[in-house]
Order: structure tokens, then C-alpha cells, then sequence
């Protein structure tokens, strides 16, 4: 049986035809949810060209963009302009900085989803939807989710529908004067005059604009203007384009035509394309010549070359001195600014969370501390969550009169806020050498790229307070000190793994049984996170009561056993305990699947304790943990360490004893603390640690 017809009438195109209509809206497009896998499909934009939102043809439902949200909150979105996009959606702001507003709705039912669609006015919209159209809208979107599901049930497929078409490009002019003398009239104007339709291309060039530009009028015709004009092909002037059009302002740009012609570019928008005025820039500017672009002002090629690898850097931050890091390089080299500060809030003051470019860091001290209520522009984009720009010394002066009294030697500011999730997490200050003027689209770009700071900030800050807790956890279930004992000299190091949390679950134990005697314990609980080391802290303390009351090695080895498996964590440890005496020249070892110890012998022979033992702890409740005794003379060194030290990949674990073996014996006449570092030295570099490392040393006393 063949697959049911299409539905023939474009229920899409004419949805959102009607809803433009209605709302006066500029442009918009509509979306169609697919089943498997789950996502957004652009089935047919309208009023700009596909390539503005390309980025977004398809996006999951749990995209951070207008459309999914619309979707998944089954509510309108409505973004009043640049700003508030580039607070509640970074990503989008960055891409098109441009003041324009956008609603986004939900195409469905009360039971079914079918799509989303997205509208979008000129930045001069007023900053509320009205409830008329607020109204329409949901009205609209409710009548074709109702068509959806109706062809649904029927098995009628919608499909995507190709984009509506520009409007003509005359539109009720006075008949008073034809098409062919108005052409006539242009051609005869001394200046460069060409019309572009909603993708860029040419649809009319005067002779003027042909000689400026140097390219034959036939050549221009049909194509886009960047590409048939070689030295307009930059992102730049692109951009100018976009800027006109989504925002339905006249903008204009100065370009250098090779060797030495500077052209000034004026783009007048409409719903349907573009007019461009084509002239000299001196002849534009009056009698003196156009300045190039300023080399270290922003522009949107600066902005989207470094916005593509800031957003993959800002994901891979890890703490907030990372994200300060990435922001003093990427951000201030590319907005020309000469230092920054990250400020954060804690109890209702401020706090400085990094810096970069003051040499004298006792100018940032009045910040530190500072109460939210002070008036000034850091606590008020803290706290309000409004950008502030001062443009100059007088400016700042004349605004801050409190700010008189604590110059940091820079002469103009951007204090951005940093919002995530609609809560201010923070501030970025950016500081010039030189007063600085912030065009609109700068301050635009600006804010666009601190809502991404603010996300990787909000994360950095949620990692480094887990980080934290991870390490207070740590340093609480392990020993502080080892205790001092006659004959007996002792020394430890733990490292945390580089991945997680940086807690694990490698413990060891050094406790007093009297007499001179002692008992040493070092283990490893299976994983890396918070329930491993509350196991371990178990394990830890059970192996202290049990020596406490004078168990026997394999009989407290037995017991801990048995208690793992009584907690049913379906955790598993391994797990080494002796018994020394170092008047008597003795140990006594039980070990449970843990590597076995290396002992180096006075002369400097290191050999590994071929020990019998048992599986790990928590496996097998009928287990036994036969206990072994080796004899120690004075000078003999004990070195008991976890898997991590001598476990990594690609490496065989019998090449990696003896390398440890060999350090041991070369070294082995070294204080402790010496020897611990050097065997743990090469771990404690690497950037890269899977796993925790553990290392007890114990040596025998000399007579």
C-alpha cells in the first residue's frame, strides 16, 4: 500500500503568511517536530533569508533557543531586543547582535506537540507584545495545531514547504512616473545607486555604482554583491547587511576598493531588500578623508572567528580561574581592552573572583567587601543585571561621584553583568587605557558575549564549591599527622585523581597498639566519588576498632570483610593490614586483592612480598585472609601503595614494579619525606590522573 498523499494546501506557508500579517511582523519561521529522533525541523521561513538562522535550522527540544523553550515550556517566549537576548540566550545574541525583537510559540494541542514557530520586528518595536497580538498569535497557533492533529489522525503528512517570497518590490507607488523613466532618472545620478533584494543579490546597479565598484554592470546583476566584488568579500561588510536588515535601521561601513580608494557604503532596508548609496568617502565625510576601521576595534569578523572557539573553551572551563583565564585571553585582546576584573557577590558584598592587567593589584581592594547597597556602576550591573558604560574619567566622575576617590589608572569601563539562568552571577569589568567610545553594535557584541562567561562562570563556580567539599571530605576521613613511634619512622602521600570530584576512595592508617608495637593499613574502595570515601571512611574506622581490641591481621581483615558485605554498598575494596614490631625485627601481613608491598633491605636489594592473602573485601562472606610473618632488620624500608602508582595505560604492571623497585633501591637511603616525594613525583605533575594514589613508607630503625 503506497504512503497517503502530502497535504497539498501550504497549511504552513499560510499560517505563518497570516500571523506576519496580522502582527505586522518583519519575518518568522515554522517548525515541524520530528518523532526519532526528537527534534525542531525549519519547515519554512518567511521575510529573511534562510542563511540568517542557520544555526537553528534543526535543534533538540531542549536547545537553549526561543523555539524549544516556546516548545517545551508550552508558553510564549517573547525577548524585547538585543539585550534581553543576549541575557537569556548568549548563543543567539552572539551569532546576530542586532536590535530586533522575537516571539517564539508552541504549535500544539493539549495532548500532542507538533512544532514551534518564531517571529521577529525591528528593533524600534515597542519592549511589550500587545495583548491584541499576544492574542492572534495564540489564537493562530492553536487553529493550526488543530490542522496538524486533524491530518495526522487522517495520515496526511505535512512536509516542509519551500520560504515565501519577498513582497514586490513596488508597492503602491504613484503611477505618475514608469518603471522605465525611473530607471532612466537613476541612471543619469552622479552617484552610485544599487537595490538588493532580501538575499544580497543585485537586482539594479546604476553606471555610477559599476564604475566605483569597477565591475561591469552585467556582471552584478543576479549575484550577491560580497561575492562578485572581490575586495567586499569580508565578513564585515556582510555583516552590515545583516545589521540592516534585522534590525530596520540604515547602517553604512567604508571600504577600501584596491590600491588606495576608500568607498563609503550607505544600506537603506525595507521589508524587501536593501537600496545602497555607492560614493567616495571623502566626498562622504566632507573634506577630510574617511579613517579605516580602528585595528583593534571590535568587529563582527574579530567577533565570530573568536566566538566559535571561545564557546568550545568556555565548555571545557573547569573552575572560575579558568574562566578569568580564558577571558583575559580571548575577550580583552578582541575588544581592545587593557585589563579586566571577574566580580562575584557572597552575603551581600562583593568579592573579586580574578583580575588581569593592574600591576598594582591594592587598587582592586576597595571592591573586595564592598556592601551591594554602595552606588556604584560594579554593584549596580551586579545587582540589577544591567550593562554600565563609561566612556571616560568625567563620565564615570560625573555618574559615581563615590568613584573619585578609588582611580585604578584606566580611563574608560564596560561593566557587564553576567546572568545565567535569569539570576546575575556575577560582573565583568573590562578597563581602557584611553577614553573609548562604545558604538551600539560594540555594546551589543559586548553583552552578547558575557552571557557565555556567565554560563561557564555559574558552572565554574558550582565545580570549584564541590571542589571544596570534595577536599574537606578528603582531608577529614584521612589521617592529618602519623603518629611518632620508637623504631619506627613513617611517612605517607595521597593524590586524588585529576577526573570527578578529586575524591576517591585510597585511605591508609598508621595506629599505635602499645608496647612500641603498631598497626599499618592501606586500602582502595572501588570508585571516585562521594559514596567511595564514605566507604572508605568505613572501612578506615572498622580497621582501627578491630586493632583496638587486639585482633589478630587476618582475623581483622575477616571481620571488615564481612562488614562491607553487611552494608550492601555492592562496593569492593582492597586492602593491606600488618602488624610491626620494630624492637622485635618482625611484621605480621594480611592482604585482601591489594598490590603487594615492596621491601627494601639494608644493603639497598629491593624485592616484591610474595604474600598470600584473599579476594577483595565485600565479595565472598566465607572468605579467609591468611596472615604472612617477615622479618625486619633494622634499616629495612616497607613501601605499601595503591594501584594508581603503578597502574597506566599501555604500561605492564611487572615493568612497573621494577621501575618502582629500582627508584626504591637507588633512593631508598633518603629521608621519608624526601623518599615519598620523589616516588610520587612524576604523578603529581601529570595534568591527566585516572586514578587516586595512596604511598605509606615505613622504616625500621637503626639500633
Amino acid at each position: 500500500m503506497s504512503a497517503p498523499a502530502p497535504v497539498s494546501r501550504p497549511v504552513l506557508s499560510l499560517a505563518l503568511a497570516e500571523m506576519m500579517e496580522d502582527t505586522r511582523a518583519q519575518a518568522g519561521a515554522m517548525y515541524l517536530l520530528a518523532a526519532d529522533p526528537p527534534v525542531l525541523e525549519m519547515a519554512v521561513m518567511a521575510g529573511l533569508p534562510r542563511v540568517f538562522a542557520a544555526p537553528w535550522e534543526r535543534v533538540t527540544p531542549h536547545a537553549g533557543v526561543p523555539v524549544a523553550d516556546a516548545l517545551r515550556e508550552r508558553r510564549l517566549i517573547w525577548i524585547a531586543g538585543e539585550e534581553e537576548m543576549a541575557r537569556r540566550y548568549p548563543r543567539v545574541a552572539v551569532v546576530l547582535p542586532y536590535p530586533f525583537a522575537m516571539a517564539a510559540l508552541p504549535v500544539a494541542t493539549g495532548s500532542a506537540a507538533y512544532g514551534a514557530v518564531f517571529l521577529t520586528w525591528p528593533g524600534s518595536h515597542p519592549a511589550q507584545l500587545s495583548a491584541r497580538d499576544r492574542d492572534r498569535l495564540t489564537a493562530a497557533c492553536r487553529r493550526l495545531a488543530g490542522r496538524l492533529e486533524r491530518a495526522c489522525r487522517a495520515g496526511l503528512p505535512v512536509r516542509p514547504e519551500p520560504d515565501l517570497p519577498a513582497a514586490p518590490t513596488v508597492d503602491g507607488l504613484p503611477g505618475t512616473l514608469g518603471s522605465v523613466e525611473a530607471v532612466r532618472m537613476v541612471a543619469r545620478l552622479p552617484y552610485g545607486l544599487c537595490s538588493l533584494d532580501l538575499d544580497g543579490r543585485v537586482g539594479f546597479v546604476n553606471a555610477a555604482a559599476a564604475g566605483l565598484l569597477g565591475v561591469p554592470a552585467g556582471r552584478l546583476l543576479g549575484t550577491r554583491l560580497w561575492s562578485a566584488v572581490p575586495w567586499l568579500n569580508d565578513p564585515v561588510y556582510e555583516d552590515r547587511y545583516r545589521a540592516a536588515l534585522l534590525s530596520q535601521r540604515g547602517t553604512s561601513f567604508v571600504a577600501l576598493r584596491p590600491p588606495g580608494d576608500w568607498l563609503s557604503f550607505r544600506l537603506y532596508p525595507s521589508r524587501t531588500g536593501l537600496s545602497v548609496r555607492v560614493g567616495r568617502a571623502r566626498a562622504a565625510a566632507g573634506d577630510a578623508p574617511a579613517a579605516p576601521p580602528a585595528a583593534g576595534a571590535p568587529s563582527r569578523l574579530v567577533t565570530v572567528s573568536h566566538m566559535v572557539s571561545l564557546t568550545g573553551a568556555l565548555a571545557q572551563a573547569v573552575g572560575v580561574r579558568d574562566v578569568v583565564q580564558l577571558v583575559a585571553d580571548e575577550i580583552a585582546p578582541t575588544v581592545g581592552a587593557q585589563a579586566l576584573i571577574v566580580l562575584g557577590s557572597q552575603a551581600g558584598r562583593m568579592r573579586v573572583l580574578g583580575h588581569r592587567g593592574y600591576p598594582d593589584p591594592r587598587v582592586l581592594e576597595p571592591f573586595e567587601g564592598m556592601p551591594l547597597t554602595e552606588r556604584t556602576p560594579g554593584t549596580h550591573a551586579l545587582r540589577k543585571g544591567t550593562p554600565v558604560f563609561l566612556e571616560s574619567l568625567a563620565e564615570l566622575h560625573r555618574r559615581y561621584p563615590v568613584r573619585q576617590t578609588t582611580p585604578d589608572g584606566f580611563a574608560a569601563w564596560a561593566f557587564l553583568p553576567l546572568i545565567a539562568s535569569g539570576r546575575p552571577v556575577g560582573t565583568c569589568v573590562l578597563a581602557y587605557a584611553a577614553p573609548h567610545v562604545f558604538t551600539e553594535d560594540e555594546r551589543a557584541v559586548l553583552t552578547s558575549l558575557a552571557g557565555l562567561v556567565a554560563q561557564a562562570l555559574d558552572r565554574a563556580q558550582l565545580y570549584d564549591a564541590k571542589h571544596r567539599l570534595a577536599h574537606g571530605l578528603q582531608a577529614a576521613l584521612l589521617p592529618h599527622t602519623l603518629p611518632a613511634l620508637p623504631g619506627l619512622e613513617a611517612a605517607a602521600r595521597y593524590l586524588p585523581a585529576t577526573r570527578g570530584m578529586d575524591i576517591g576512595g585510597d585511605f591508609y592508617d598508621l595506629v599505635p597498639t602499645g608496647g612500641g608495637a603498631a598497626a599499618a593499613v592501606i586500602g582502595d574502595v572501588q570508585g571516585h566519588n562521594v559514596t567511595a570515601a564514605g566507604l572508605m571512611g568505613q572501612v578506615r574506622t572498622a580497621v582501627r576498632a578491630y586493632t583496638a581490641v587486639g585482633r589478630a591481621p587476618e582475623e581483622v581483615m575477616r571481620r571488615t570483610n564481612r562488614l562491607l558485605i553487611d552494608l550492601g554498598t555492592e562496593l569492593f575494596a582492597s586492602c593491606l593490614y600488618l602488624r610491626i614490631e620494630p624492637g622485635g625485627g618482625r611484621a605480621v601481613l594480611s592482604r585482601a586483592g591489594h598490590p603487594p608491598p615492596l621491601l627494601r633491605r639494608p644493603d639497598g636489594q629491593v624485592r616484591v612480598l610474595d604474600l598470600a592473602g584473599g579476594p577483595l573485601l565485600g565479595i565472598d562472606a566465607a572468605a579467609s585472609y591468611p596472615a604472612t610473618e617477615v622479618e625486619l632488620a633494622p634499616g629495612t624500608l616497607l613501601a605499601l601503595y595503591t594501584d594508581g602508582l603503578v597502574e597506566s595505560p599501555g604500561v605492564d604492571l611487572d615493568d612497573a614494579l621494577a621501575g618502582l623497585g629500582r627508584r626504591l633501591a637507588r633512593a631508598g637511603g633518603l629521608p621519608l619525606d624526601e623518599l615519598a616525594d620523589l616516588l610520587v613525583r612524576d604523578e603529581a605533575g601529570a595534568e591527566e590522573r585516572a586514578d587516586d594514589i595512596a604511598l605509606l613508607l615505613l622504616r625500621v630503625r637503626g639500633a
